[in-house]
């Protein structure tokens, strides 16, 4: 879980004069860390009252049975500059993080008219307390992993903030008045239910980190061209069929990620920008077909979540999603099997010896095994395995490895990979038999189909690099795969 505290909140002075009052250090009273901290905190609030006014920087956890009892004090410290309300401090048997016991703040909490920085994420709301929207210094707001619906259009009164972090809510859609938060330079949308954008976005003309990804989004505003400062622009894992051409232009667009969307015709002027990232879209292939009957049903099919005592899972011709410990998930589409049918897995620890990596790959996760092995489905069956965040590597990519038992060999499936949390990310793949599945990093490779008549292989990697195939050259049509990696001088000078 992102740590959401701006470290710019945090005093740090070793040299501040040490409070006669338990626990309060000079301007700070941090309590997140105690699983009591709440009646702590209350224990400080019964007996003192003159040390409260010095503290400015102030942590609970909102997973502690008591924060309701302790919000109910927080008027009293009327020079609060930070407040962290967060929960996530506790996980559960998947080892997600257990949101917090808010979901509303008393009205009084508008009293603290110093405040700059507020935190309540990983918490419960399904609406923006009133009281926030009066915090008119405010400068940071995060609120992500809540159940946010929707944004009051009292958010406009929010003049100051310069941070929106909204990440993984169920919005809808923004309010028109979201354009007037002027100040604006980073706003995080991603993981909601956005299908579309308000015209007024372009307004935001200071915003440099505007994050999108993980919604419903399929077209944008031609007013999106009009923010002038945005330098990371994320629209990946939407439903994005068209994208405006005026996005090549903004002056300082260092990031322009369209991964994961709908995209088969891109504007000439986004093909050619050196920070777009168009991988996972459909470019050049024809429209598919509507879905069957079937395929339309696999949209809404139930959730199965494996406790991590049990060793298997049952699965249905209805289909299902299937949730694993540690963070593996499975959907099996309606029609997969013919029959009930029970799955065994095992999740096994990072070990080299148990897979065959090549000379430069690396494994970046556990393995997760599935049986009965070779089993053949009648649909494919997406997997999708959580991994060491990784950041992108010019010439790497990242795929997930399985054994394929019918050949007795390893092999690489077609994957694509998103960014959960800022510190994991997810591969996914679709495959019609079970065996052992985990995450590699290798060389990027580029393959093709040799047949008698000769073909000509590029590396992707570097243009000037390529394999011509005379006619002639094989007898019989032929896979030629090519990896493209930098070798020193060093190591030339002894392989010579």
């Amino acid at each position: 879980m992102e740590h959401l505290l701006d470290p710019q909140w945090e005093g740090t002075s070793a040299e501040e004069p040490a409070s006669p009052t338990p626990y309060i250090a000079g301007n700070r009273l941090i309590l997140d860390v105690y699983l009591d901290g709440c009646e702590r905190f209350l224990q400080v609030t019964e007996k003192e009252t003159s040390h409260l006014v010095e503290v400015e920087f102030l942590r609970l956890s909102s997973n502690d049975a008591m924060i309701t009892s302790a919000v109910a004090d927080l008027p009293r410290f009327r020079n609060i500059r930070s407040l962290v309300l967060k929960g996530g401090h506790l996980r559960d048997d998947y080892g997600r993080c257990v949101n917090g016991l808010l979901t509303t703040l008393p009205p009084d909490i508008s009293k603290l008219s110093l405040l700059r920085h507020l935190d309540l994420s990983v918490n419960n709301f399904a609406e923006l307390p009133s009281c926030i929207t009066a915090l008119s210094l405010l400068t940071s707001l995060h609120l992500g992993y809540n159940r946010l619906r929707t944004l009051p259009d009292e958010i406009t009164e929010l003049k100051s903030l310069t941070e929106l972090l909204l990440m993984s809510n169920q919005l809808t859609e923004l309010p028109a008045g979201v354009g007037q938060l002027k100040h604006l330079e980073k706003m995080d949308l991603s993981e909601n239910r956005l299908e579309a954008l308000p015209l007024e976005v372009g307004n935001l003309q200071y915003c440099i980190d505007l994050d999108l990804s993980g919604n419903n989004l399929a077209n944008l505003p031609e007013t999106v061209c009009n923010m002038m400062s945005v330098q990371q622009l994320y629209l990946h894992n939407n439903v994005l069929v068209a994208v405006p051409a005026g996005l090549a232009r903004l002056p300082h667009l260092s990031r322009l990620d369209l991964q994961n969307n709908r995209l088969r015709t891109v504007p000439i002027e986004i093909m050619q920008c050196s920070c777009v990232y168009l991988q996972g879209n459909p470019i050049g292939e024809p429209e598919p077909s509507p879905l069957s009957e079937d395929e339309s049903q696999s949209l809404d099919i139930k959730e199965i979540y494996v406790n991590p005592e049990d060793k298997s899972f049952c699965v249905t011709p209805d289909g299902c999603w299937v949730f694993l410990p540690h963070g593996f998930h499975l959907c099996f589409p309606p029609g997969a099997v013919l029959c009930k049918t029970r799955i065994y897995y095992q999740i096994l620890l990072p070990d080299q010896q148990h897979v065959r990596l090549g000379h430069h790959d690396v494994l970046l996760s556990s393995t997760l095994e599935l049986q009965p092995h070779g089993t053949q489905f009648h649909q494919d069956v997406e997997i999708n395995i959580p991994f060491a965040y990784l950041k992108p590597v010019p010439k790497r990519e990242v795929v997930i490895r399985t054994f394929s038992d019918s050949s007795g060999t390893w092999m690489d499936l077609s994957t694509t990979a998103k960014e959960k949390t800022s510190h994991e990310m997810l591969a996914s793949c679709k495959t019609a038999h079970f065996s052992w599945f985990l995450v590699v990093s290798r060389l990027v490779e580029d393959c093709c189909e040799v047949p008698s008549e000769g073909e000509l292989l590029f590396s992707s990697v570097d243009q000037n690099i390529r394999v011509e195939f005379p006619p002639g050259a094989t007898a019989e049509t032929r896979t030629v795969r090519m990896q493209v990696s930098d070798l020193s001088y060093d190591v030339i000078d002894d392989c010579s």
